[in-house]
């Protein structure tokens, strides 16, 4: 009698299929807040949820910059290499938190929100992100991608349920609520806390040839998640401020559905990461893992966009309700533009990872293009929607001509 062999699961497709589990818990937390508040109410969380995905891609900066050098300097000086990285973050953090708590009632102006509590909840939680992402960054960069599941998924959680709990039995403002769920969750996200072990020991120190090094990717970085969040967020943050309530509740539900890719395609960012960097520390041909990625999120792009052209009102009918209907016929067009922005998103992160820095360049380059475009052109949602797609096509372009160019110098370096 033969028994089947069940192989056993490593960790990057452990991390894989908790990534998705984390995108399905973060997808469930933003409908039924979309749900429980309406096309009004949600105005303001989208806010809040937008703002948290803005810290993301700031403290990310660290988060990339902290797995590729543990990747690549020995052991006996990443002690002080987690020391310089942690101090520039909670230096940086800080001053942003104060900014934020300082402006709260700016920033209630600038975007149409009924309080400014939100903002200053909001603020008290920022270093805590950071010293998460740093966090992260060392199971990243040691491929320790259970520990790193553990920490999104604990986030997840644990935002989901406090949030719900809040709303249920506190009877404050909701966006409130909202900030002060989103900071709890913060400290869940910490476990398992890696970075004491660092703290602790005496490494030696970092050169200053080092340091200049890592001064230079942090910078470089730093301007690519800016890229990151102008791209990802500034539509959100732009319609909040032309459009009303709720015209921008609607818009904000188009953008939570019409995401899904890109927030699927980011679990295949962070594995492409150490991957890539690896291979490059140990002079071995790397583009073949970026075209596999770049493979599996075509797929999936081409499987969203086309169920949301085919279903549009079924799909928000059954994840928002009725009161969102309005939206669907701009679904697939959103979908379509955030999948062109995910695949080439994955070009610049490969790029980033061996030091090529012209493609990150012309990310911000086309950034700045699309905020532009709908400052000029937001007579209406459709028109937002449309600039974003040209401005992403092109930018997809190019991506994939650099690409060649390089991996044609590339080739006939080696042949030379």
């Amino acid at each position: 009698m033969s028994f089947l062999k069940i192989k056993k699961i490593n960790q990057e497709q452990i991390f894989m299929i908790s990534a998705l589990l984390v995108n399905a818990g973060n997808y469930l937390y933003n409908l039924i807040v979309g749900r429980i508040l309406g096309p009004n109410g949600f105005a303001d969380a989208a806010i809040l949820i937008t703002f948290l995905l803005v810290l993301s891609f700031m403290a990310m900066t660290f988060q990339l910059v902290t797995a590729k050098y543990t990747v690549l300097f020995s052991a006996s000086v990443i002690g002080n290499f987690i020391k310089y990285i942690i101090k520039r973050a909670l230096l940086i953090s800080v001053f942003i938190g104060i900014l934020i708590v300082i402006y709260s009632k700016k920033l209630q102006i600038i975007f149409n929100t009924n309080t400014h509590e939100m903002f200053v909840v909001f603020g008290i939680g920022v270093p805590v992100y950071f010293l998460m992402s740093i966090n992260r960054g060392v199971y990243q960069g040691k491929k320790q991608f259970v520990k790193l599941s553990i920490t999104y998924q604990g986030e997840m959680l644990s935002r989901l349920m406090i949030t719900l709990l809040l709303l249920y039995f506190i009877n404050i403002q909701s966006s409130i609520l909202i900030a002060i769920g989103i900071i709890i969750s913060l400290a869940f996200s910490m476990f398992p806390f890696s970075l004491t072990k660092f703290l602790m020991v005496k490494d030696e120190v970092i050169s200053e040839h080092q340091k200049k090094i890592i001064f230079k990717f942090l910078v470089l970085t730093a301007f690519y998640e800016c890229t990151q969040i102008i791209i990802n967020n500034s539509d959100i943050l732009l319609v909040k401020h032309y459009f009303d309530n709720y015209q921008a509740g609607l818009y904000a539900s188009l953008a939570l559905i019409g995401r899904v890719v890109y927030f699927i395609a980011w679990m295949f960012v962070m594995l492409l990461l150490p991957a890539v960097v690896n291979k490059e520390k140990e002079g071995l041909p790397h583009g073949f893992i970026l075209l596999k990625y770049v493979g599996y999120i075509t797929l999936l792009s081409i499987t969203i966009v086309l169920g949301s052209y085919l279903f549009p009102e079924f799909v928000v009918t059954i994840l928002f309700g009725n009161e969102y209907i309005e939206i669907a016929p701009l679904l697939w067009k959103y979908a379509l533009a955030t999948s062109i922005f995910a695949i080439s998103n994955v070009f610049a992160y490969y790029f980033l990872s061996i030091d090529k820095y012209v493609p990150v360049v012309i990310t911000g380059v086309l950034g700045i293009a699309q905020v532009l475009l709908i400052i000029f052109f937001h007579d209406s949602l459709y028109e937002v929607v449309f600039v974003q797609i040209v401005a992403m096509s092109i930018l997809l372009i190019v991506q994939i001509i650099f690409f060649y160019i390089n991996s044609i110098y590339h080739h006939n370096t080696i042949n030379d």
